[in-house]
């Protein structure tokens, strides 16, 4: 037809033809279903939760590990670790590092009014849950800053740490930092596993794309977010009103206790729901869906 110079309108109609049967018989058909149930079929949330979740806290231990080896060797080091906002100067460090005495003074059990145990645990759950939100905000840069931001939190409570397990028997230590340390520090774990979620998406998607990829794993990321909340929430009131108490070490640690099973009861509802799958981002279709325009059949 080009060559015989045809109708023109007759050979924009066969061009036509031809894109739609490459497209039919070539091109992969798109999935067109809310995005809900791609999740249902084609990737269930524990084999993306688990994974993001234990190398979140992997990276977490394995910074504690680092932190911790780091101090020791050098305690010059803990002014670079411990950021000057908790309120440790290098002086302070020294001191709590060079003096057993310093060190049992620190972790006296003294009751505060009740004011300012308000007060510290509203900025320490704003916060702390200001470090998850980075954490999960990130993940969207491949989820590089995310791994290196739970690196430091790791480091940075590791080498905290050093200062007191100098002492042989460091019970008091546990006793002080257990009771919010583990439901604080499982937020955080969360938040960055939900980063990390998004982080793969963007670095990995697969043949779906990076748009499809996030979306596909939105429901199990926000489900991560939502769930460290009342872990934050609790660490902030422990930490405002446990730690600054005159409760005895034993109470201290049976409350510990009480956290860690509040963090296995919040792992457990994950996985639960996570089996369900019933977080609705069915609002999500608009943007997995191609826009197609409609044509006019033509005799």
């Amino acid at each position: 037809m080009r060559q015989r110079n045809d109708d023109p309108y007759a050979l924009r109609y066969r061009n036509a033809l031809c894109v739609r049967a490459h497209s039919l018989l070539i091109a992969a058909a798109p999935d067109t279903r809310p995005t809900r149930h791609m999740l249902a079929d084609a990737a269930r949330w524990p084999a993306l939760i688990w994974p993001a979740i234990v190398l979140s806290f992997t990276l977490l231990l394995l910074g504690i590990v680092i932190g911790d080896v780091i101090a020791t060797r050098n305690p010059e080091a803990l002014a670079v670790f411990v950021p000057a906002e908790l309120g440790y100067t290098g002086v302070s460090l020294d001191h709590l590092v060079s003096s057993p005495e310093a060190r049992a003074e620190f972790l006296k059990h003294e009751s505060s009014p009740t004011g300012m145990k308000a007060l510290f645990g509203s900025f320490l759950f704003m916060h702390n849950t200001r470090i998850g939100m980075l954490s999960l905000a990130t993940g969207m840069l491949g989820a590089i800053p995310t791994v290196l931001l739970q690196l430091y939190n790791g480091i940075m409570l590791g080498a905290f740490a050093s200062i007191f397990l100098r002492d042989p028997w460091p019970i008091s230590f546990f006793a002080w930092i257990l009771p919010h340390g583990i439901p604080e520090m499982s937020a955080i774990a969360l938040c960055a596993a939900a980063g990390l979620l998004l982080g793969r998406a963007v670095v990995a998607p697969g043949n779906l794309g990076v748009r499809a990829a996030l979306a596909g794993v939105i429901n199990p990321a926000i489900a991560l977010a939502g769930l460290s909340l009342p872990l934050f929430a609790v660490a902030a009131i422990i930490e405002g009103f446990i730690r600054q108490s005159a409760l005895g070490n034993t109470p201290r640690l049976v409350i510990a206790a009480g956290g860690l099973g509040l963090v296995a009861f919040v792992l457990i509802k994950l996985h639960r729901a996570a089996e369900r799958s019933d977080v609705d981002t069915s609002w999500l279709h608009m943007l997995t869906t191609p826009v197609r325009s409609e044509s006019r059949d033509t005799d």
